[in-house]
């Protein structure tokens, strides 16, 4: 092995070196992180449940449900049970909590707020407000719950803020079932997915410091919402289905005859008129650093007017088409398609930078359902099944803010690697083990990681950059 290669193996090797402070009394920092949040409950049982329950989240049960967790925690299934299902208390301050927390430690001027509607399949009707409805996990319409979900994103960090329950057209219309689900009497009228991101804007965007607002092809599609959006003074650039009509209002018009109406440009799908551009056109962007390489994108965007859903010409916005390719064969892999109302002259890099925060949003959604049981809960009823979310999101955040204060000692560290620690110490929380065992469960891990990310780079005949240089947006 070359010497530059060995040497940048050691130092990789080097940045996987778990500090025993990651890990130390890290149950009293729980403990103190979670004060905030418990002290609107009335009673100290309640105050115990919530830190049961984001102890359990935390944990490494098989199934992240009110019962494992009850369980794993030597406690009755029933209490908890009824806190998380049943118990009439208002998750509104704790998520209020969390909003400032993260605009404490992550808020930037320049921060974007991302929204995505977010499927969770179900089986049974009894569930609220589940129905047959698309699915985006399982990629086709089937039994599920939808949420709208509110993320942050900005250069030091991201993190879900927020998630509301979407209710389908049909159980808006059953009382009994409604009353059956404990459905509040405020929350009973339909409302479309993008009323709900609007409600949910109105509430919390305020909050959150943010230049621009962003989410995937189905919160785009409509126009009508994005006006909505631009009449609210924000700045958004959200994603739109490949098929969206457009006109580039920065070629030339057709040739006028002279004679009856002048010719108007032509209506073009945006995926269509995007594969026409000449290579020249294409702007290549560094975005950020990943773990196998820089992520370069190609990048163009236009002046166009979009059709509206009622065949008619909607306002002038801005069209982005961003390319990411294969980093070993170069060949485009995909395309995503935004409109934005940003003014022409916004730089390529920084709407390159807004469609990764979109992308971020999908991060923080996987993070949260696979480390903190999003996902997970065996509730029917509306307070429940929000309670659930609500304490998913605090165990998240605590993962993110560990995660962050780790990487000072470890640049390597890694939110899951965090998530895994922690549950361990939970597992022996009661017993006299020491800290070495953990320290050296993490550290093997994370040289795994290291090392297959060594020789990824080895093999293109490259030194893979340290952690504690890359770029986090």
């Amino acid at each position: 092995m070359e010497a530059r290669y060995a040497f940048r193996k050691t130092q990789l090797l080097e940045e996987c070196q778990v500090a025993p402070e990651i890990f130390e009394q890290v149950l009293p920092r729980l403990y103190t992180f979670m004060e905030p949040f418990v002290k609107t409950f009335h009673g100290q049982a309640a105050d115990q449940h919530a830190k049961t329950s984001v102890c359990g989240l935390l944990s490494d049960v098989e199934r992240k449900n009110v019962a494992s967790i009850a369980y794993r925690f030597g406690q009755s299934r029933l209490p908890l049970q009824g806190f998380i299902g049943s118990a009439e208390w208002d998750d509104e301050p704790l998520r209020h909590e969390l909003i400032g927390q993260v605009n404490t430690h992550v808020g930037q001027a320049d921060g974007v707020l991302v929204f995505d509607p977010s499927a969770f399949p179900k089986s049974g009707r009894e569930s609220v407000g589940v129905a047959r409805q698309w699915c985006g996990r399982l990629g086709k319409v089937d039994n599920c719950q939808v949420a709208i979900s509110l993320g942050y994103v900005s250069r030091k960090g991201h993190s879900l803020v927020d998630m509301r329950l979407s209710l389908p057209k049909a159980w808006t219309q059953e009382k009994a079932r409604l009353d059956k689900a404990g459905v509040p009497k405020a929350c009973r009228g339909y409302r479309t997915r993008h009323q709900l991101a609007l409600e949910i804007l109105a509430k919390n965007g305020a909050a959150l410091p943010h230049g621009w607002m962003a989410g995937d092809d189905e919160m785009g599609r409509p126009s009508w919402f994005r006006r909505r959006l631009a009449a609210l003074g924000e700045r958004y650039m959200l994603a739109v289905p490949s098929n969206t009509m457009m006109r580039d209002l920065e070629t030339a018009p057709p040739e006028y005859s002279g004679r009856g109406r002048r010719p108007q440009r032509l209506w073009q799908s945006v995926a269509v008129w995007s594969q026409s551009l000449a290579d020249e056109a294409w702007r290549r962007i560094d975005v950020r650093d990943g773990s196998k390489g820089p992520l370069v994108v190609d990048v163009v965007k236009r002046r166009v007017v979009s059709r509206t859903h009622r065949r008619q010409q909607g306002d002038e916005e801005l069209v982005v088409v961003i390319r990411y390719r294969d980093r070993d064969n170069q060949q485009v892999v995909k395309v995503d398609y935004s409109l934005s109302n940003a003014v022409p002259e916004t730089p390529l890099w920084e709407l390159a930078q807004v469609a990764k925060a979109e992308h971020r949003m999908e991060e923080c959604l996987q993070r949260s359902k696979s480390e903190a049981g999003l996902a997970e809960y065996e509730v029917r009823h509306w307070p429940g099944w929000h309670h659930h979310q609500t304490l998913s999101l605090l165990a998240t955040w605590f993962l993110v803010q560990e995660t962050q204060r780790g990487k000072k000692w470890t640049p390597a560290m890694t939110l899951p690697q965090i998530r895994q620690g922690i549950a361990t110490i939970l597992r022996e929380a009661f017993l006299c083990g020491t800290m070495s065992p953990r320290l050296e469960e993490r550290q093997k891990r994370l040289q795994r990681n290291e090392l297959a990310r060594f020789y990824h780079w080895k093999q293109r005949n490259r030194l893979a950059p340290l952690n504690i240089y890359k770029r986090q947006f």
